[in-house]
């Protein structure tokens, strides 16, 4: 403790009144009395100044020191840095300090509107699209937290200008919008946020800076409205939130004829706005702040020193980033000498401030730890709810034939233009390529005539077309970043077809697209970053709902409170923290996933989590091999292996039994007529899919055609041809033949004796031949065509290499045994490689989230999209065990977990009886829990470069992955 700090408590002790001296004054009285008394004139005059810290970016003013030391100064504000160089600052300037400083930060959108590796919190217009304004309430308290944290004890927040005027250049983005209530409630919520966590709210710009068009920086602005209707409009938020108990208001640097009649006399400097209206007629008795008094909308016309004392003359309490601050002490000193400056003036402002600092607990000497310090700024609380706010404010303007979300995916053909954006740093058509299957053009800024109709003419083909308009600026007066060429396109484009615009930037940038050709659809995003491009693709597809109302008028178009209501019919992102789930279980997660590749248990992964719908994690690890030459990426395909049971032959066999094509009790042979006759002949479909129709677990074909790893040369090929057509591997082609001698082998294979459980691929070779026969169509045409393109997966499907670069297929086996080669994109199971890679046991490829499509329509009763695939008694029939006095767990075609838990076993230990999945031999896994509701998807390929590497199943790093989400949502925190 400091010295001085030390005098000012013994102070405190000796002004404490004895018992007997009448009524005990209060702690405050007696904190603020005894720091007063300790003070001089100068450090009097002193404590009422806020002083500039730094330069935004750059290193703090060494002259503070010299502020604090020589002059007492009573506080300063914080510009652009990092958290943790203010965090030392600051403790080194209130060690020095006789009296504590008043910490103050321009935070209208939370800390991260200053000090970088924080969290930023949406536009006060993105607000004002909420309707939901306990939200606002939240993040008010969020950033009180916040500020606290980092020894912050004054806002300049909110915002309460009602922006009427779209050519603002000053306020814009920062208003929550033009309707008075709309504001005043914004408001409202926001500072009780703050105040009720502690931080001194500060609203601005009184009177009301929102009808201005010029820049209060650069020059003094004109406000010419009269009084009754600044009484009614303007004023209407700050009455309402003085009535409340604001604590702080900050004055504007504008020239008001109806208050004040001396020519270029800012409001800041005006006795009849400061005193006369707020002070008197609307009874403001908390902090009232000046805008910074180095703007040029004071300087102009007033110098250092002659500002600070006019400012307090007109009743200002805190002087705000003095542009000289000796000068300032001068000027004020003289005129306390002189007169002109009642000394009870000086006394009675000093005092409030002083009350004001130890409500905000400067009484007290606190340290900030700057141990945890970026952690605790980044909270996933933070995160969660920043996302809320976003998708609550995402509004939908127009929706022509109710285009959105989107429905029908396969009978589209989706082109995606993003325009001004760099297309390496993408985030909405990234998004927008996970729920749908979309081509991606770029509109660049100052596009050639050329290269223009060369995107027209690349465009013909599609019959919808979504435009991202991306890096965007909050600037009028710079047509907010979009070009007049790119809202020509639009037009132009939104008269030959359908066009979604999502507009990432102000809604007033809309009023240049005008009102002859607009788009089907048009979506307000009102920002550009990653965030609110994701949210803007999964409000396109339906992964959220349109809920966000717009907060002000767009000339010629829409109205203020304009906003049209969609469904949720897809997946949706969350943060975990959405879900109550703790930070500590995706630490945990992230820590089993990332110790199987130091295990070399595979070399990278794929994980995904979805509770109710709500994808709360979707993460990939490591790399594709050893190499560590490519790193996983969510869009990359993984060999599924026995997933395609379930994603491929179970799903079609469901669908044929509820359109009546197939009959699970009837006996495969009825569909494959060249059964009869063999000891096939009798089997039943729904034992087969139960893995206790007596087939063998397993025919090794491929070796009856190689010798001594020399591959038969009657039956392949190293050149595809007429006689050899069929892929297996690269360079390596089968007799158009030898798929017929496959079958036969199963066909005249020997059945077990017995019809115990033993889990077996044979069947399904021959339900995808069934199917085929019924359908007359290819089957891997059939999946895609009947499910794929519809639910819009953009991965699943057989034979990648047809469709995917090798780039993002990751590597299975480096077959030493039969086909000699790394596997990358040709199915890894021998047998469904000899099929040409599609059987109905193996040869899908996917990435998790096309996966998660599939369990999540199989949780959901058969519906995705809100289409339904698969009825739901059939689907609900397909998942329960089927012969549990056999001893088989087995549902129809889907895994399901032990009769009775082993810890050896396929699943964790919390999963449902009525949960049901499969896991994959390339070291897959897809498990979904209708009485938990959460869909789990792990995609690894163990099998890289050895399939015989066992360590994914020896430390169980599936099954113990998947209990870490049951754990972390049994424990979740209701949010």
């Amino acid at each position: 403790m400091t010295i001085r700090r030390i005098l000012v408590l013994l102070l405190m002790i000796i002004f404490i009144p004895v018992s007997g001296r009448g009524q005990v004054l209060n702690d405050e009285q007696s904190w603020v009395d005894s720091v007063f008394q300790s003070l001089s004139v100068d450090e009097k005059i002193a404590q009422l100044m806020i002083v500039r810290a730094n330069e935004p970016g750059k290193d703090y003013f060494p002259s503070i020191e010299k502020y604090i030391k020589k002059n007492n100064i009573g506080g300063v504000c914080f510009f652009r840095n990092h958290p943790h160089h203010q965090a030392i600052i600051t403790n080194h300037w209130q060690s020095m300090a006789k009296t504590p400083l008043l910490i103050s930060i321009d935070a209208e959108w939370g800390l991260g509107m200053r000090l970088d590796s924080t969290t930023i919190f949406p536009f006060q217009m993105t607000l004002g699209a909420i309707q939901d304004n306990g939200l606002v309430y939240q993040m008010g308290a969020v950033i009180a937290q916040e500020c606290k944290r980092i020894g912050v004890h004054m806002n300049f927040a909110p915002v309460i200008d009602i922006n009427s005027n779209p050519a603002n250049p000053v306020i814009g983005m920062r208003s929550f919008g033009q309707d008075r209530e709309n504001v005043m409630l914004k408001g409202m919520a926001y500072m009780q946020g703050l105040q009720e966590y502690g931080i001194i709210a500060t609203a601005k710009h009184f009177p009301g800076h929102g009808d201005t068009d010029t820049d209060s920086h650069k020059t003094l602005p004109l406000i010419s409205h009269s009084a009754a209707r600044l009484d009614s409009v303007e004023l209407y938020p700050f009455r309402q939130l003085i009535n409340n108990g604001l604590g702080g208001i900050m004055i504007a640097h504008l020239y008001i004829p109806a208050y004040e009649k001396q020519a270029g006399l800012a409001s800041t400097l005006s006795p009849n706005i400061v005193t006369g209206l707020l002070r008197d007629e609307l009874g403001f008795k908390g902090l009232i702040v000046t805008d910074a008094l180095d703007m040029k909308g004071v300087t102009k016309y007033h110098k250092p020193g002659d500002i600070e004392v006019q400012a307090l003359l007109a009743g200002n309490d805190i002087l705000l980033l003095p542009a000289d601050i000796p000068k300032a002490i001068k000027g004020i000193k003289e005129a306390v000498d002189k007169g002109e400056l009642a000394i009870e003036v000086l006394d009675e402002r000093c005092r409030k401030v002083l009350a004001y600092k130890y409500r905000a607990g400067l009484s007290k000497e606190v340290e900030i730890e700057p141990r945890e310090l970026f952690h605790d700024l980044n909270s996933s609380h933070a995160s969660a709810l920043n996302r809320i706010l976003y998708e609550s404010s995402v509004t939908l303007l127009r929706n022509e034939n109710d285009i959105l979300p989107l429905r029908e995916l396969d009978t589209l053909q989706i082109a995606y233009v993003s325009s001004g954006g760099s297309p390496d740093d993408d985030n909405f058509g990234n998004t927008l390529e996970l729920y749908g299957r979309i081509d991606r053009f770029n509109l660049p800024e100052n596009t050639r005539k050329k290269e223009l109709e060369e995107l027209c003419e690349n465009l013909e083909s599609y019959n919808l077309v979504i435009v991202g308009v991306r890096n965007t600026n909050i600037f009028s007066f710079k047509n907010y970043g979009i070009s007049d060429d790119t809202w020509s396109f639009i037009r132009d484009l939104s008269s030959q077809k359908k066009v979604i615009l999502d507009l990432f930037a102000s809604p007033y940038a809309l009023s240049a697209l005008g009102t002859e050709q607009l788009p089907e659809a048009i979506i307000i995003s009102y920002q550009d970053n990653p965030l609110t491009e994701e949210i803007g693709a999964e409000l396109i597809f339906g992964g959220i709902a349109a809920k966000g109302k717009l907060p002000v008028c767009i000339a010629g178009l829409y109205e203020a409170g304009d906003g049209m209501i969609t469904e949720a019919i897809r997946f949706r992102f969350v943060d975990p923290a959405m879900l109550g789930i703790s930070d500590s279980y995706i630490a945990k997660a992230d820590s089993i996933a990332q110790s199987g590749i130091g295990l070399k248990a595979y070399p990278g992964c794929q994980v995904l989590a979805a509770k109710d719908g709500k994808i709360f994690y979707h993460k990939t690890f490591g790399y594709h091999s050893y190499d560590e030459k490519q790193e996983v990426r969510q869009g990359d395909l993984y060999d599924l292996a026995s997933l395609t049971k379930i994603a491929a032959t179970t799903l079609s066999i469901m669908d044929m039994v509820t359109e009546g094509q197939v009959d699970i009790d009837r006996r495969l042979s009825y569909y494959l007529p060249y059964l009869r006759g063999t000891d096939k002949e009798h089997i039943i479909i729904r034992e087969l899919l139960a893995h206790q129709a007596r087939f063998r677990a397993w025919i090794p074909y491929f070796r009856y055609t190689i010798d001594e790893k020399e591959i038969d040369p009657l039956i392949y090929s190293d050149q595809v041809s007429e006689e050899y057509p069929v892929r297996v591997a690269e360079g390596m082609y089968i007799h158009k033949d030898y798929y017929y001698q496959v079958l036969d082998s199963i066909r005249f294979s020997s059945l077990r004796e017995n019809n115990q459980y033993r889990y077996s691929d044979l069947g399904f070779y021959l339900l995808k031949e069934a199917m085929e026969s019924i359908n007359n169509v290819p089957y891997e045409d059939f999946v895609e065509e009947q499910y794929y393109r519809p639910l819009g997966l953009t991965t699943m499907g057989y034979l990648p290499l047809q469709e995917f670069d090798k780039e993002y297929i990751t590597p299975t086996e480096d077959d030493k045994a039969f086909r000699m080669q790394l596997l990358q994109g040709d199915v890894h199971d021998q047998g469904a490689a000899m099929l040409g890679g599609v059987s109905g046991h193996a040869g899908l490829f996917s990435n998790a989230f096309d996966m998660a499509v599939i369990m999540q329509l199989f949780l959901d009763g058969g519906v995705y999209g809100g289409e339904r695939y698969v009825e739901a008694e059939v689907l609900d029939e397909f998942i329960q065990t089927q012969f549990p006095l056999n001893g088989n767990r087995r549902g129809i075609g889907f895994d399901k977990p032990m009769l009775e838990y082993d810890e050896d076993g396929s699943t964790c230990k919390s999963v449902s009886s009525s949960s049901f999945g499969h896991s994959g031999f390339t070291g897959t896994y897809a498990w979904a829990d209708p009485e938990n509701r959460l869909v789990y998807i792990f995609l690894s390929n163990r099998v890289h470069p050895d399939m015989n590497n066992p360590k994914i199943m020896e430390y169980d790093i599936r099954t113990n992955l998947h209990q870490v989400f049951y754990d972390a949502l049994k424990n979740a925190t209701p949010q």
